[in-house]
């Protein structure tokens, strides 16, 4: 199995206040082209892990390596030369830009393949062509997302980073989003994806953790995660009130 993670976070210990430590030893991996998620209650630690990963935090102890190299501690721009893309929650669109600019963007520190992989990321998706000239910030908060995942496949990353994809989304953009995540990893891209709605979530992923106070509580296929009675216990039903999924 080591020969096939693609991400490996082990035993993390991490926070942004000095002595505060929201990550208590975590634990994730993702295999080449798997689908993984993160999920658990509100201040569990989900969006810290890849904050974490993406040197966006303090990590006290333990390591993150991405292809067996050890990546803790590198900056956002340089785990992207190394094949991770990234998608925040918000703010993840330069409104003011073009759809095909924001694309461009993707792809700062190596221009000469915007060509090509924007003729990758408009046929995967092609809403993408047929909105290239039109202001991000004019678009529908679904085809916004759509624009960031885009961006973030503009270097042809091994592996996608996405936090909350489906955050403030109707529940028919929310299945639209889900559906994008299912497309790019039928393309052979493992994803991490920390995501509020716990229940989807555990519908459209192979495997997720379960994160409660910084820790791992609960791992196993997403099928079985949802027919866990503590899961559901514990879980499901509280995120399910709160993200009326």
């Amino acid at each position: 199995m080591s020969d096939d993670r693609v991400l490996v976070v082990d035993d993390l210990v991490a926070g942004y206040i000095p002595e505060v430590n929201i990550l208590n030893g975590c634990n994730i991996e993702v295999g080449k082209g798997e689908f993984v998620g993160v999920i658990g209650p509100n201040g569990a630690g989900k969006s810290t892990v890849l904050k974490a990963i993406l040197g966006q935090c303090a990590v006290r102890s333990g390591m993150s390596s991405f292809l067996g190299e050890n990546i803790t501690g590198l900056q956002a721009h340089q785990l992207v030369e190394r094949g991770v893309g990234y998608v925040p929650q918000t703010q993840n669109v330069f409104q003011s830009l073009t759809v095909a600019e924001n694309l461009e963007m993707g792809c700062f520190i190596k221009p000469e393949v915007f060509n090509e992989r924007f003729d990758y990321v408009t046929t995967l998706f092609p809403k993408l062509g047929e909105r290239a000239t039109q202001k991000a910030g004019s678009l529908s908060g679904g085809e916004r997302q759509m624009v960031a995942m885009g961006r973030a496949l503009m270097m042809e990353p091994k592996l996608l980073l996405l936090d909350e994809p489906s955050a403030g989304l109707s529940p028919v953009l929310q299945d639209e989003v889900f559906i994008q995540c299912k497309r790019i990893n039928a393309e052979g891209i493992a994803i991490l994806m920390v995501e509020q709605n716990a229940r989807r979530c555990l519908q459209v992923v192979d495997r997720a953790y379960v994160l409660d106070q910084g820790r791992n509580a609960y791992t196993g296929t997403g099928r079985a995660l949802l027919e866990d009675p503590n899961v559901i216990k514990l879980y499901l039903g509280t995120l399910a009130k709160a993200t009326g999924g």
